[in-house]
């Protein structure tokens, strides 16, 4: 393991930068007070105004962790900082996803005196905020479809992240291997840990990335037959319900948080962690006290009916949380939005195999209710169309219920429910 490495001493912010950070600071806890949200982005979007490269400013003498990728990104950043703050030492961090540049500021300005920062970082963002906080570290999970009205094709992604990696010779990269998009945007960095973290959404890394033919695959290995690429050899391996260390020990992967996704999100923690000397046990103690993450997995009551709060915001992410349904006769709640956050397009929902839940109570609601609506019948899933929360949970008439929601439409569920966390 690596020595604890001591924080450095970091410098004072100018004036000016100081006063950014008040005011921001101000606008956030005045939106909280006016019940208009957690006030993670209006602060550092005003400090941003004030103080333009607030964020190069906030960032320096800490060391920053990066964490990005289409799925997992609060999870992991959670389990991070939980394992970093093992031995209570003061971890910054955007805990609710705020993930752009205001989010990132907002973060490191709630926490002036922390030496250490695990930030959430958007796919498109990560180059421009790798280059504006000179992160240490940067964890990267995995590379799928979504938001591609905003965040465009995922190659373009990759191959902005892997010049990004090339330049930043002094960053630590910590990625999966088991995506061949994530290893080729890793392959030209200074220094790399590969996790062999899974990948069970295959459809959108077929081709090899660095010369366009097919890809194939011998379980967990990938590679491509017409050129060098392929699965790197690896440092961290989950498998099952166990974690491999790079000194070949076994250690059981026991989480609160449940299923496959979050034992992969929860390896690729230990390995970050293993860089700053976290020991193995010290860290998964931590992480086994993770049982919510903004709202996901949330357990709260309504109506008498106990409902757990689940979000899927991507077919990758959809095939997850499926796994992790409670069995029939569990009714389902599935609701989902087309706001700027989720993306405009539902096409989407083609992508995702819907046919699983036949043979259970299924509920749909949602701003898009009706395109989702379209695809179960697609699917001959029977489902009836409600409201909301309440006129589904009256009409379920169930002990508990299952809530699946994307983005947007899980923020709704939770602000009805008092964003129970």
């Amino acid at each position: 393991m690596n020595p604890r490495v001591p924080p450095p001493r970091r410098p004072g912010l100018p004036l000016r930068a100081r006063l950014a950070t008040t005011v921001g600071g101000a606008a956030g806890r005045a939106s909280r007070l006016a019940g208009r949200g957690d006030g993670s982005v209006i602060g550092g979007v005003i400090g941003l105004r004030l103080k333009p490269d607030l964020l190069r400013l906030l960032a320096r003498g800490r060391q920053v962790v990066l964490v990005t990728g289409t799925n997992g990104k609060t999870t992991t950043t959670r389990l991070i900082t939980a394992a970093l703050g093992a031995d209570g030492q003061q971890v910054a961090s955007n805990a609710f996803g705020a993930n752009m540049e205001a989010g990132l500021v907002s973060a490191l300005a709630r926490a002036p005196d922390a030496a250490m920062a695990v930030l959430e970082v958007d796919e498109k963002h990560m180059p421009a905020m790798l280059e504006a906080t000179g992160a240490r570290v940067v964890a990267l999970l995995n590379l799928s479809r979504d938001q591609m009205d905003r965040a465009a094709e995922i190659w373009m992604l990759a191959r902005r992240w892997r010049a990004a990696l090339a330049a930043a010779q002094g960053c630590h990269v910590i990625a999966n291997a088991d995506d061949p998009l994530v290893a080729w945007a890793a392959g030209q960095a200074g220094k790399v840990t590969w996790v062999a973290a899974g990948q069970r959404w295959h459809d959108d890394s077929w081709c090899c990335p660095q010369c366009g033919s097919h890809l194939r695959r011998d379980g967990d290995h990938w590679y491509c037959g017409e050129c060098s690429n392929r699965r790197p050899a690896v440092s961290w391996v989950l498998a099952g319900d166990q974690v491999i260390d790079p000194a070949d020990r076994s250690w059981p992967a026991g989480l609160d948080l449940p299923g496959r996704a979050n034992r992969s999100n929860a390896v690729m923690a230990l390995a970050v962690a293993d860089l700053f000397g976290i020991s193995v046990p010290q860290a998964m103690a931590a992480l086994q006290h993770v049982r919510s993450v903004a709202g996901r997995y949330t357990q709260a009551s309504r109506r008498g009916c106990a409902l757990r709060l689940l979000l899927a915001k991507n077919p990758a992410g959809w095939l997850e949380t499926l796994d992790i349904l409670a069995p029939p006769p569990v009714p389902v709640l599935l609701a989902v939005n087309a706001q700027g956050p989720d993306g405009r397009d539902t096409s989407w929902l083609w992508d995702v195999d819907y046919r699983r839940l036949r043979g259970r109570p299924v509920l749909v609601t949602g701003e898009r209710r009706t395109d989702l609506a379209v695809r179960l019948e697609a699917d001959e899933v029977a489902f009836r169309v409600v409201g909301g929360i309440d006129e589904a949970v009256d009409l379920a008439r169930a002990a508990s219920m299952e809530v699946v929601a994307n983005y947007t439409a899980f923020q709704q569920v939770r602000a009805v429910l008092g964003r129970t966390v």
